[in-house]
């Protein structure tokens, strides 16, 4: 009876611990939804401080781990559920050369970074992977923010995102092959052809047929616990079967969405999901800034914020000059090439594959995921700060310090009015102290 006594304590320490993290995740993304900036780049500040080079009140630990691979999984899974086929294939030219020119600007700007540092050829082809990226999940809801997400802006983003998500895929497959000694391009290539085989296949088919009738449907409509269940376990089935042939698991769960979102059961198990995946990513973020070394960044923060604006501004603009070139008016261009601007979160994944294989060494490792990180965090901010400026271009206005102060006049009256309730509230402390005495 006594050996049970430490472990419930034990227990209970966990749950405290449980409990801390959920509620300062939930206070600074309640804060940064205050200051107007998504959420989520609040749950990255609450791991950086939770982490081990933080407060240590969490560490990176493999069940952490395990749920941000569940989140990605989900995300891919509910990306692919969203998916409008019709409209992508539309938008599919104008994507997938938006996606090639930023590929291959990111190759060239990794080419020169790794000749500065001699990194080797497989960590400069990671680094390409790496800054290629955007983020759709911090895009879509600055589009959102915006109002413009169901706008031409909105669909030409969404269009390139979902290319670069689909080009994670053969991404992994890649990067997971670099580590192995000697590398078997033949068989790279060939996973590669059946991933984009199966899906040009799936999106071929769901363009020219009408949705998937799924049995017994009007039996499970109404049966929330069933529906969740179910798309769960298809996604998670589809994740593990594309793992086990060697593809990614993210690459099954995306065809497992398609499927679902092609089916009579959509508008029934999108409301299902979405809190699963929402909760899935908030742990997903917790667990980059878990990854986050506050001590690495100390000893080398002007090389790190250097790097993450350098990076977010060219690719700034290049998307721009891209969606130009291909087609878009010149307000379409400026509002989807800033909402792709900073580094994606599919990029923590490429620099985890390519540590764990071997091919990145610890030192980019840390570094990449310091500047994605980075990059993620300003990246609300440079949206709101470039989107202000274009607006207030053609006032004339004296100087620069003028300019933000009308860009920033918002929130820079809350921050005013915030400081006078806390003061307020600290007078009438003091006066009451005073009052005892």
């Amino acid at each position: 009876m006594t050996g049970t006594v430490p472990e419930a304590a034990g227990h209970g320490g966990a749950l405290v611990a449980i409990a801390g993290v959920i509620a300062i995740a939930t206070l600074l993304g309640l804060l940064f939804l205050w200051l107007r900036q998504p959420p989520l780049v609040g749950f990255i500040v609450a791991g950086v401080a939770l982490g081990p080079t933080g407060l240590e009140l969490i560490d990176n630990s493999e069940n952490v781990a395990l749920f941000a691979e569940m989140g990605v999984v989900v995300l891919l899974f509910f990306i692919g559920m969203e998916l409008s086929v019709r409209a992508f294939v539309l938008s599919l030219r104008q994507a997938l050369l938006v996606m090639g020119g930023q590929l291959l600007a990111a190759m060239l700007l990794a080419l020169g970074f790794g000749m500065l540092i001699e990194a080797t050829a497989a960590e400069t082809i990671i680094l390409g992977f790496i800054i290629g990226m955007s983020s759709t999940v911090v895009a879509m809801k600055m589009l959102e923010d915006m109002g413009v997400l169901r706008g031409n802006a909105g669909r030409v983003a969404i269009g390139v995102l979902i290319a670069q998500d689909i080009a994670v895929v053969p991404m992994l497959i890649f990067v997971t092959s670099l580590g192995r000694g000697a590398i078997d391009y033949g068989s790279i290539a060939l996973r590669i052809l059946v991933a984009v085989a199966l899906l040009a296949g799936v999106l071929w088919w769901f363009g020219k047929h009408v949705k998937l009738k799924v049995p017994f449907a009007e039996r499970v409509e109404h049966k929330i616990e069933l529906l969740a269940l179910g798309a769960l376990g298809l996604c998670f089935t589809a994740a593990a079967l594309s793992g086990i042939a060697g593809l990614s698991p993210a690459y099954g769960a995306f065809l497992a969405g398609i499927l679902v979102g092609n089916s009579t059961l959509r508008s029934r198990v999108i409301p299902v999901i979405e809190p699963i995946q929402s909760v899935l990513l908030v742990i997903f973020f917790l667990s980059i800034g878990l990854l986050i070394d506050l001590d690495f960044i100390r000893e080398f923060l002007w090389q790190v914020l250097g790097l993450s604006v350098l990076v977010t501004t060219v690719k700034t603009i290049l998307n721009i000059f891209l969606l130009r070139k291909t087609g878009s008016d010149p307000q379409t261009a400026l509002i989807a090439g800033l909402s792709m601007a900073q580094i994606g979160e599919f990029s923590f994944v490429l620099a985890a594959a390519g540590f764990s294989s071997g091919a990145l060494g610890f030192d980019l490792f840390r570094l990449s995921i310091a500047v994605t990180a980075v990059s993620l965090l300003l990246s609300p901010l440079w949206v709101s700060l470039m989107h202000r400026l274009e607006n207030l271009a053609s006032e004339r206005l004296e100087n620069y310090r003028q300019v933000l102060r009308l860009a920033y006049a918002r929130e820079l009256n809350e921050v005013v009015r915030g400081r006078d309730v806390l003061k307020h509230i600290y007078n009438s402390i003091r006066l009451a102290i005073g009052k005892r005495r």
